[in-house]
């Protein structure tokens, strides 16, 4: 686009988060970036799609994020999130391949789980097929944190209305695109291991107060001692 120096954009992380990859490789002009923001963001925020994998009435096991990778093999960001609709289930269509909505996939660790017929999600068509064998479906028998297989797992799809019917939390606004489940720093853990409404339990005051007094003194750490009290998170 016209308009655009060496020197633009002046926030190019914030810049490619907001855009996302909606827009294709050409950089917005400053003039079309102001545009982009009156006219797409409103829409996004209250449209947001809260995007994640749980068993049916069980705690939000994997929360989804823009670089979480589809069984398509395409991330998040590369699907449809910015629209409305009154469809149930809410399809998130991909942008780039034939999948007509996005479904998480476990790994573990940076390794994909594979299937009952020993074979990962990548060898299985959009049709869950395998292309390897004569297996039908994609069924991961892995155990999740919260302690059942795999498969018994689905990918769901929430506006912000249906997740606080639910009590669950939605973050603040964002500009940013595909953020999914993401509502803070903590989304990024396990289920099991989140202290919030979507994870195992909810902190206590006191615990609450121990954690933030354990805060002050060495400052926030990625790892704490164990607070003591009820409700202990699974091993």
């Amino acid at each position: 686009s016209s308009g655009i120096n060496a020197e633009w954009p002046l926030r190019p992380g914030e810049y490619h988060r907001t855009v996302g990859d909606t827009v294709g490789d050409d950089v917005m002009s400053p003039q079309e970036y102001e545009r982009y923001k009156r006219e797409v963001l409103p829409e996004r925020i209250a449209n947001r799609f809260y995007t994640g994998w749980r068993i049916e009435g069980g705690i939000d096991c994997k929360l989804v994020g823009p670089e979480t990778i589809c069984h398509c093999q395409h991330r998040y960001k590369q699907h449809k999130t910015d629209y409305k609709t009154d469809v149930r289930p809410i399809p998130v269509p991909c942008n780039v391949c034939k999948c007509k909505a996005y479904t998480y996939v476990p790994t573990i660790g940076s390794q994909p789980a594979r299937c009952t017929c020993k074979h990962v999600s990548s060898e299985h068509d959009l049709d869950l097929k395998c292309r390897k064998c004569g297996c039908r479906e994609l069924k991961i028998p892995m155990t999740c944190g919260c302690g059942n297989a795999s498969y018994l797992h689905h990918t769901f799809v929430e506006t912000k209305e249906e997740r606080r019917e639910k009590g669950l939390p939605v973050g603040q606004d964002v500009p940013y695109a595909a953020m999914g489940g993401l509502t803070g720093f903590s989304s990024l853990a396990q289920g099991y291991m989140r202290f919030d409404p979507s994870g195992a339990r909810e902190l206590t005051p006191q615990q609450l107060s121990e954690q933030n007094r354990y805060d002050e003194i060495f400052g926030p750490q990625v790892s704490r001692p164990p607070i003591k009290g009820k409700g202990k998170n699974k091993p």
